[in-house]
């Protein structure tokens, strides 16, 4: 890769460490932790998906710890989370667009790095969505919650899925890999700001029981009115009471009066 590509990952890769910091920051001051916490979320948030990769990938010590810059910029991400609460709605879109930008990075760097190592194709995209996803994941479930990339948010997993995906396929095809990593990147940066302006969502399985009971419904209606059309508009209905006697045959006959 080109020196001045190098430097810019490198930057990209710092810009993003300090965001999800922040991220991981804002998350503590929801759940109104101490310092500690907003220490202990920034780090698993801006590091913890990195660290993952390169232990599974046995790369030698990970890199967010061997490099002392990525540690101090997510500590510097949980004090600006600790003293500006960033809750402005400019503040909230800028976060997203940026943290777009940070996923196709990271998942193309994942991706990257899976190939360079000798993995196979589903390893790469693992290893892609593991670095762009895995820290947030991880941080839900230390704040005791469902990991959001699990349902019901706007999509997140997809579009880093996608950027890995442009990444091995781009360097299958004799792509430099850093016009490949250029190219996942803004494809995944993206797609997850369309996803996020779109409010796209992958359907749930309580999103498939309430199209069975609409149909269920619909069906049942429309059965209905097909019974009621047969009948006819001037056919009156002949219900039964019990016994199988009609109406007429239950009421009681009258008799002439003898006298």
């Amino acid at each position: 890769m080109p020196a001045s590509l190098t430097d810019t990952f490198r930057l990209l890769d710092l810009c993003g460490v300090l965001l999800n910091g922040i991220l991981g920051g804002l998350i503590a001051r929801r759940k109104n932790f101490d310092l500690v916490g907003f220490v202990v979320l920034a780090m698993l948030t801006a590091t913890a998906g990195g660290i993952l990769r390169d232990v599974m990938i046995q790369a030698g010590p990970p890199f967010a710890l061997t490099d002392p810059y990525y540690l101090y910029t997510a500590c510097l991400g949980a004090t600006v989370a600790w003293f500006v609460p960033l809750t402005s709605r400019p503040t909230r879109r800028l976060l997203v667009a940026a943290d777009a930008v940070i996923l196709g990075c990271w998942a193309a760097t994942g991706a990257s790095k899976a190939l360079t190592h000798g993995l196979g194709v589903m390893p790469a995209l693992l290893l892609g969505c593991l670095t762009a996803i895995g820290g947030s994941m991880i941080r839900d479930v230390a704040v005791g919650e469902t990991p959001a990339v699990f349902g019901g948010n706007k999509l997140y997993a997809i579009p880093a899925l996608i950027a890995a995906g442009t990444q091995v396929v781009a360097v299958k095809a004799g792509v430099a890999d850093a016009h490949a990593m250029l190219v996942s990147t803004v494809v995944g940066a993206g797609l997850c700001v369309l996803a996020y302006w779109r409010s796209w969502q992958l359907p749930v399985i309580s999103d498939r029981e309430r199209r069975r009971a609409g149909r269920r419904e619909a069906s049942g209606a429309l059965v209905g009115w097909r019974r009621a059309l047969m009948m006819g508009p001037f056919k009156a209905p002949s219900w039964r009471g019990r016994g199988g006697r009609t109406a007429q045959q239950d009421a009681p006959s009258q008799r002439p009066e003898q006298g």
